[in-house]
C-alpha cells in the first residue's frame, strides 16, 4: 500500500549570538594652514559608522569610518574666536561569535563610548577613545518536514499546534529631508558654518497590507559663527519626513523593527531680499531599513500509526530561536553638572549636545534592565572676555526596565537605546541637564522541537488482535491515544465501545474495554 507524504517547506532565522568587542582609536591631525591656531578646544564629536562587515569562522570582521566634528578657540587677536575643523578616521576591529560562518546574515552597530581630544601643540590635536563594536549572526534554516500523510485508510495522526519565527525580509527606504531655515534679524548673518547636523526622533512605523509606512521627525541644527564677529549662534528646525513603500506579502498584524540613519547631508547658506547670508537650505538622505517577521503557526505530526501497517517513522530534532515579544519604553535622564571655581560661570547655554552608550543588559521576571551613560557637551556663553564661550562634559548614568511580560533571566535580549531630545539649564552653579531617551528591547529564547521528516512502511505481519475483548485499567499518565495505539486499534473505536463523549476524559483507575476482531 502506497503512503503519501504531504510535506512543507520550512524556512527560519535563528540568532546564533552576539557579542562587544572595544576598538581603541588613537590619532594625530594637524590644523590646516586656512585656520589659525588652536588656543583651547571646545568640543569634539565623532560620528562612527560601520562601512564593511565579513562573517568568518567563529567571528566577525567590522571597518568602519569616524567623522570628527573639532570646534575650538583661537589664538590669534586677530583671528579670535571659534573655529572647526573636521577629520575623517578609520578604524576595524574582530567580534568573537563562536559557531559564525562564512555568508550567514549578520547585524553590526557601533558608537562611541568614550573620547577626548589633547592638544598637542598649536598646530595639532590629538584623539583617544574607544569605539565600542556590536555583531549579531544569524543562522538561516531550511527543511523540510510531514504535515499530513495519505494513501492509508485506517491512518492515525496525532496532530500538535507549533509556531515558527519567520523573518518575510528587509524592507529599505529613502527619505529627503528638505529644510529651510530663515535666521532671524536679531541674529548676525552667517559667517561661517561650525556645525550641521540632523538627530532622527519621533519615529513611527506601520505596516499596511503589501505596504509599509516609514516616517520620523528630523531636528536639524546648525551652530555658526556671524558675520564680521566672533559671536557664535544655534538656530534649529524640527522636519517631518515620510514614505509609502511597497512590500509584498506584509499585512498589518506582523512585526517589524526598523532602523533609521542619516546616509548623506549638505547645506548651502543664501542670501535673502535684503542681500544678506540669513537663509541656510539642509538636504539630507535618511536611510530606513525595515526587517518584517511574524509567527507561522502550524499542525505538526507529534505522532503516527496505523492498524494495518507497520510504519517506520524518522523525526529530526531543530534548534529554534523564538522571539518571546519587543517593546520600546522611554527614559527620562536627569542630572546636575558642577561648575568648579575655575570654570567661567555661563551667561547662557549655546548649544547641547549628547550621545548614548549601553553599558549593560539584563533579563529579570517580566523585564528587561538597561544600564547606560549619557555623554553629554554643552557649549555656553560666558562673561569672559577671553573665554567668552567655554563647554563642559559630563557622564551621566541611567537606568531603564522595559516591561516584557513572561521574560526570564535565561532568555536572550537586543538593545537600541537613542536620544530623542536633550535640553540644557543654568542652575545656581551647576548646569542642568534632561534628557529623554528611547530603549528598544527584544528578547529571544531558544528551543527544541522534533519535526516529522519521513515515514516508511516496513514489511511483515502486523501484529493480529486478540479475538476477545481486553479489559484494561487505565494507568497514571494514559491517555487514548496511548492506549489505542498500544492495543492496536483507534481512539473512535475505543470511544464507541466504552459510550465516551470526550477523548480527553479518561482517570486513573478507569476500566475500559478493549476490542478485538469485531470491527466496530
Amino acid at each position: 500500500m502506497a503512503i503519501d507524504l504531504v510535506k512543507e517547506n520550512i524556512e527560519c532565522e535563528q540568532l546564533l549570538g552576539e557579542n562587544f568587542t572595544d576598538s581603541v582609536i588613537k590619532a594625530e591631525y594637524v590644523i590646516p594652514d586656512t585656520h589659525p591656531d588652536v588656543y583651547q578646544v571646545l568640543m569634539l564629536e565623532a560620528k562612527p559608522f560601520i562601512t564593511n562587515k565579513e562573517v568568518m569562522q567563529d567571528k566577525v570582521f567590522l571597518e568602519g569610518q569616524i567623522e570628527y566634528n573639532v570646534l575650538y578657540l583661537a589664538r590669534e587677536e586677530e583671528n579670535s574666536g571659534i573655529y572647526n575643523v573636521t577629520y575623517t578616521g578609520k578604524f576595524s576591529n574582530n567580534v568573537d561569535l563562536l559557531g559564525a560562518g562564512h555568508k550567514m546574515p549578520c547585524e553590526a552597530e557601533c558608537f562611541v563610548e568614550h573620547i577626548e581630544p589633547v592638544v598637542v601643540n598649536e598646530r595639532k590635536i590629538a584623539i583617544e577613545g574607544v569605539v565600542k563594536l556590536k555583531a549579531g549572526v544569524y543562522r538561516n534554516y531550511d527543511f523540510e518536514m510531514i504535515k499530513d500523510i495519505s494513501g492509508v485508510r485506517d491512518i492515525q495522526l496525532l496532530k500538535d499546534g507549533a509556531s515558527v519565527d519567520k523573518v518575510v525580509g528587509n524592507v529599505d527606504g529613502d527619505l529627503i529631508v528638505k529644510s529651510h531655515i530663515q535666521i532671524p534679524m536679531d541674529k548676525p548673518q552667517v559667517g561661517t558654518v561650525l556645525k550641521c547636523d540632523i538627530n532622527l526622533h519621533k519615529k513611527d512605523v506601520k505596516l499596511l497590507e503589501g505596504k509599509i509606512q516609514v516616517g520620523a521627525f528630523a531636528h536639524v541644527e546648525l551652530l555658526y559663527r556671524g558675520k564680521d564677529t566672533r559671536e557664535v549662534c544655534y538656530v534649529e528646525d524640527d522636519v517631518f519626513v515620510n514614505k509609502e513603500l511597497d512590500a509584498e506579502n506584509i499585512d498589518s498584524t506582523m512585526d517589524n523593527y526598523t532602523d533609521f540613519r542619516v546616509e548623506a547631508m549638505e547645506f548651502d547658506v543664501k542670501e535673502d531680499d535684503l542681500g544678506e547670508k540669513r537663509i541656510v537650505d539642509v538636504e539630507a538622505l535618511v536611510k530606513s531599513n525595515t526587517r518584517v517577521m511574524y509567527k507561522a503557526h502550524m499542525d505538526t505530526i507529534e505522532d503516527a500509526y496505523s492498524p494495518s501497517m507497520t510504519m517506520n517513522m524518522t523525526k529530526k530534532d531543530y534548534e529554534l530561536n523564538v522571539m518571546h515579544g519587543q517593546s520600546t519604553e522611554e527614559a527620562i535622564v536627569k542630572g546636575n553638572i558642577e561648575l568648579s571655581q575655575d570654570m567661567p560661570r555661563p551667561v547662557a547655554i549655546i548649544m547641547t549636545n549628547g550621545r548614548v552608550c549601553v553599558t549593560d543588559k539584563k533579563i529579570v521576571e517580566d523585564k528587561v534592565v538597561v544600564e547606560g551613560l549619557l555623554n553629554v557637551d554643552v557649549l555656553y556663553r560666558t562673561a569672559d572676555e577671553d573665554k567668552y564661550v567655554y563647554t563642559v562634559y559630563e557622564e551621566i548614568p541611567f537606568s531603564c526596565g522595559v516591561d516584557m511580560a513572561g521574560a526570564k533571566i535565561d532568555m536572550q535580549s537586543t538593545i537600541r537605546a537613542a536620544l530623542e531630545s536633550i535640553d540644557a539649564t543654568i542652575e545656581a552653579n551647576t548646569i542642568g541637564i534632561k534628557a529623554i531617551i528611547e530603549v528598544y528591547a527584544r528578547v529571544n529564547y531558544t528551543t527544541h522541537k522534533d519535526f516529522l521528516v519521513d515515514v516508511v512502511p516496513m514489511e511483515g505481519d502486523v501484529p493480529k488482535k486478540k479475538a476477545s475483548i481486553t479489559i484494561y485499567v487505565v494507568q497514571n499518565g494514559d491517555n487514548l491515544w496511548k492506549i489505542a495505539k498500544r492495543y492496536n486499534t483507534t481512539i473512535d473505536n475505543l470511544m464507541k465501545v466504552n459510550e465516551l463523549d470526550n477523548p480527553e476524559a479518561v482517570s486513573d483507575g478507569q476500566t475500559l474495554i478493549i476490542p478485538g476482531r469485531a470491527v466496530i
